[in-house]
């Protein structure tokens, strides 16, 4: 007899696995010491961008102000520019979604590095600094690092999936 009959999954699990993940991943880059470059990418960033290419309709279109908010806490960003960056994600995400409903890995992987590409590019505009080619590449190993970074915390967030919809709860 197995284990799992009389079991359903915990809600409060499913609901707040996806926000930690990404409020964590926010949060870890401040933990470690600040560099000249920046080569630490922005794991909550990714992380967003893993959970809305992994479970299209998990995340609603608006989740991108308040985690926006609480990146800009712990960025070091001007505080607005995630809340305007990962809303505009969330909304090109969405009509590619709807452009594009059937993808593979490579598909996802090139979209999830567009975006990550162009929000690094655009938090470089967005943080005021002044655009020189010494700091356009100085981006580079930054973007680099991000993008083959993401497979990573696909499988991250494949695992946190699983263990968010796992049965845990006894019925009656």
């Amino acid at each position: 007899m197995s284990r799992q009959i009389n079991r359903e999954q915990s809600p409060w699990r499913a609901l707040t696995v996806p926000y930690a993940s990404i409020m964590l991943a926010s949060f870890l880059p401040a933990v470690f010491l600040a560099t000249v470059m920046p080569i630490f990418p922005p794991l909550g960033f990714v992380m967003l961008v893993a959970w809305r290419v992994m479970r299209p309709g998990l995340l609603p279109l608006w989740v991108g102000v308040p985690l926006g908010a609480f990146d800009d806490l712990f960025s070091g960003q001007p505080f607005g520019s995630a809340i305007l960056l990962w809303s505009l994600t969330m909304i090109a995400l969405e009509i590619i979604e709807s452009r594009i409903p059937w993808r593979g890995f490579w598909q996802d992987w090139f979209a999830a590095s567009l975006a990550i590409i162009v929000y690094v590019l655009s938090a470089i505009v967005v943080s005021g600094a002044d655009l020189t080619p010494f700091l356009m590449f100085a981006a580079v190993p930054q973007i680099l690092f991000s993008v083959l970074f993401y497979p990573v915390l696909a499988r991250m967030v494949a695992r946190l999936d699983r263990f968010r919809l796992a049965r845990s709860r006894r019925v009656g």
